[in-house]
């Protein structure tokens, strides 16, 4: 019997004075809207996006997959998993992760993720159980299944689904329970909440609130608004799983790569509340472990990228909310986390002004580009002011910027400064020298160098739009001096562009995708893209083979460390370079190079749900390392590729 508190009148005064006292709060806080002010402004129409976004339920809470919260009051239904026995060992998984590596740890195949939420489904290994959790909207209600699949070695007792109710992060609101009936009051309103199923008699659990239990010998639901019985809510299930696949069917021919796009960043999209915003972090695992979010450079740029395929509202976010954090120096930090903690001191690859410029080209809105451009012209101006080393650009750590972060022991390090590049552990940059007084890396780096010509070309571009005259002038000089420079990094004999050795003034012979950037550009010439492609990419010996393109060339003794940045596969490098690729006329290998990419990332996601940080690029595997986050959205920058090659048709542009 499920647990069933008397509800004195004592109680109900209580909870009628809280509804009243909830009910002004919301009147006050304008009730049915997410609050948005915080220390950073938003535009009006950023605001509206914001609104949108952060509305009804979705799985919101970076702590769990199985938690679906109601937005904008922070209304949650968390579901846990009890396993029982008949002796010894009992056990209660209060959340879930997709990927999270340790031993004993639950399995979480990640199925079908609406992007607004109105279907979803996952499947969940834990202690010899596995269940199906499936959600569904109908109208404004949620509706909540717990199914049990079959086990190798079931249990002599049934585990119990155990669905507790309250409201997270502080927001204001009280939920009661009286019989098979729990009433959840919040600003906007009461939301009576149903159980149907089996009923576990479980009373020792460690759940703070109340809470319902369904014993899983056969399946258990949840219903808001009104009761539904088990085979109604099964019903309002499939209705939303046919409108999702007839959504994903749209796509036409892409449609499994459109899926696995959306599926990605619903399960990887939270509500982040100490900023009051929705935004796609990397990874649940990687917010968890970083005290409830963290927003990394250019990686939440590219999750714009992809977001931009199926929703505007949600690439908006995660572009904007990216540059939001621009730090008081004027650039934004490699990484941004709970607590405003940032890295003060580095920046990361400037992949922001190509983004936003891609999202205007797709949705003509003038006013993304409005509330971008300031923060992206500041980024660009900080990049030629700090980290120019004889008129190339090289990564820095600025040890000595305000606050300190005591706890990055990286600051002002030669490592602080290759983090900035974002490939932590290159071995391009094994030999580069640090200068311990300026604090950068003295290198000319191609990859840099290339992003950031892309970067004021793209900003440029802006500029013209918003009629910012003096400012284009400003961004296109910038573009043509930093182009001359990178000119002179062409090796002839090598046929590509190398970084040099600035305290040598020697070039370095230790090359990386990167080297192929100068395509992103506009900076090679035909001729030189042309064997850059030809005797770079398509070699065997370096960049080619059946899994591309390897973060370290196949002739590099590093090569086979296959580790993180030490020969791996990773997303973002096939993606850059493929964008390279599309202002040249290299049809053949752009398409090879599109469906390998594809090849290596559909091969973990059909069989398990994963989508890796980076991949073995001698057995396409992302799973042989613990170091390859299991589901990290620009793992899917994979499939992005393809889907930009069989749907946007390809313009080659007449290289400077």
């Amino acid at each position: 019997m499920l647990n069933k508190p008397r509800k004195t009148a004592w109680v109900c005064v209580q909870s009628t004075v809280a509804v009243l006292l909830l009910q002004l709060a919301g009147a006050a806080f304008g009730a049915a809207q997410p609050q948005l002010s915080d220390s950073r402004p938003r535009s009006a129409s950023y605001q509206a996006v914001q609104r949108r976004l952060g509305r009804g339920w979705n799985t919101w809470e970076a702590q769990s997959v199985t938690t679906h919260v109601s937005l904008p009051d922070g209304l949650a239904i968390r579901v846990g998993i009890h396993h029982q026995t008949t002796l010894y060992g009992d056990a209660f998984l209060p959340d879930a992760l997709i990927g999270r590596q340790a031993p004993g740890a639950e399995i979480v195949f990640p199925g079908p993720h609406s992007w607004d939420g109105s279907y979803t489904d996952l499947k969940l290994s834990w202690r010899d159980h596995n269940l199906r959790i499936q959600s569904a909207h109908d109208g404004d209600d949620l509706v909540l299944l717990v199914t049990p699949l079959p086990s190798e070695h079931p249990s002599a007792l049934p585990p119990s689904a155990v669905f507790s109710v309250g409201f997270l992060w502080n927001s204001p609101g009280t939920v009661s329970q009286a019989g098979q009936t729990m009433e959840a009051r919040g600003p906007s309103g009461v939301v009576p909440i149903y159980f149907a199923g089996k009923s576990a008699a479980l009373r020792d659990l460690p759940v703070i609130g109340p809470y319902y239990a369904g014993s899983l010998s056969e399946p258990a639901a949840i219903s808001t608004g009104k009761p539904r019985s088990v085979a109604q809510i099964h019903d309002i299930i499939e209705r939303q799983s046919q409108a999702y696949r007839q959504s994903v069917a749209a796509a036409g021919p892409n449609a499994s790569v459109f899926e696995a796009i959306e599926t990605t960043l619903g399960w990887d999209t939270i509500y982040e509340p100490e900023h009051r915003r929705v935004v796609s972090p990397v990874s649940r695992v990687w917010c968890v472990n970083w005290g409830g979010y963290v927003i990394f450079d250019w990686d939440t740029f590219f999750g714009a990228s992809m977001a931009a395929i199926g929703d505007r509202d949600l690439a908006y976010a995660d572009a904007l909310e990216t540059l939001r954090e621009l730090t008081p120096a004027g650039f934004v930090p490699n990484a941004a986390r709970t607590g405003d903690w940032k890295s003060f001191d580095r920046s990361e690859p400037p992949v922001g002004a190509i983004t936003l410029l891609d999202l205007y080209r797709r949705f003509k809105d003038r006013w993304v580009l409005e509330d971008a451009f300031e923060p992206l012209l500041r980024w660009n101006r900080w990049w030629s002011q700090e980290r120019d080393v004889g008129g190339y650009l090289v990564w820095g750590s600025d040890g000595g910027n305000k606050p300190e972060n005591v706890d990055d022991l990286s600051r002002g390090t030669r490592q602080g400064a290759i983090y900035e590049s974002g490939l932590d552990n290159s071995p391009m940059y094994d030999d580069a020298t640090f200068d311990q007084k300026s604090q950068r890396l003295l290198m000319a780096d191609v990859g840099l160098l290339s992003m950031y010509i892309a970067d004021c070309d793209a900003l440029a571009e802006i500029a013209d739009v918003l009629a910012k005259t003096t400012e284009a002038a400003e961004l296109r000089g910038r573009s043509e001096r930093y182009r001359s420079r990178l000119a002179t990094l062409w090796d002839e004999k090598s046929g590509i562009f190398l970084n040099k050795n600035l305290s040598t003034g020697q070039p370095s012979l230790r090359i990386s995708p990167t080297n192929l950037y100068p395509l992103l550009a506009r900076a090679a010439t035909p001729e030189q893209a042309r064997r850059m492609v030809g005797g770079h990419l398509l070699n065997p010996a370096e960049f080619w083979g059946t899994w591309v393109i390897p973060a370290t060339p196949r002739n590099d003794t590093a090569f086979h460390d296959q580790n993180y940045w030490r020969g791996r596969i990773w997303g973002p490098m096939n993606y850059l370079v493929y964008l390279g690729m599309r202002k040249y006329d290299l049809p053949l290998p752009r398409k090879e190079l599109a469906q390998r990419s594809y090849d290596l990332f559909e091969r973990e996601w059909k069989k398990k749900g994963h989508l890796h940080e980076n991949y073995n690029a001698l057995t396409g595997e992302g799973d042989d390392v613990t170091s390859s986050d299991r589901f990290y959205h620009w793992g899917a920058l994979l499939g992005l590729i393809q889907y930009i090659e069989e749907t946007e048709p390809v313009t080659p542009v007449t290289a400077k």
